[in-house]
C-alpha cells in the first residue's frame, strides 16, 4: 500500500524559507526512483494548483508563480522529495500536498499546512 507523509509546514513571516518533506512508503526503492514526484497546494475558495515537479531524471520544473524562490528534490535512498521555499509570500499560504505517479497510478498524501503572516 503506497503511502506519501507530509511534513515540515507551518507558520514563517514574509520573506522567510520552510522546508517541506514528502516521505513514501509501500514501494521500492527502484519503482521510487523511477516516479514522478510533484508539490501542489490548494488554497481556501481556490483550485489546487501544480508548485513544482521532478521527473526520474531529477529534472524539475515549476510554475511561473514561483519564479525561482522554490526548489524541489528527490533522494532516491530515503524515498523522500521535498521542497525548499524561500521568500515566502502570503500568497504562498496553502495546504501543500505531494503527488506520486507511480505505476500508472495517482497517490496524494494528507497535506500539510503552511501559513505565512507577519
Amino acid at each position: 500500500q503506497v503511502q506519501l507523509v507530509e511534513s515540515g509546514g507551518g507558520l514563517v513571516q514574509p520573506g522567510g524559507s520552510l522546508r517541506l518533506s514528502c516521505a513514501v512508503s509501500g514501494i521500492t526503492g527502484i519503482i521510487f526512483r523511477r516516479s514522478a514526484m510533484g508539490w501542489y497546494r490548494q488554497a481556501p475558495g481556490k483550485q489546487r494548483e501544480m508548485v513544482a515537479t521532478i521527473a526520474s531524471s531529477s529534472m524539475g520544473n515549476y510554475a511561473d508563480f514561483v519564479q525561482g524562490r522554490f526548489a524541489i528534490s528527490k533522494d532516491n535512498a530515503k524515498k523522500t522529495v521535498d521542497l525548499q521555499m524561500n521568500s515566502l509570500k502570503p500568497d504562498d499560504a496553502a495546504v501543500y500536498y505531494c503527488d506520486a505517479q507511480i505505476g500508472g497510478n495517482g497517490y496524494w498524501g494528507q497535506g500539510t499546512q503552511v501559513t505565512v503572516s507577519s
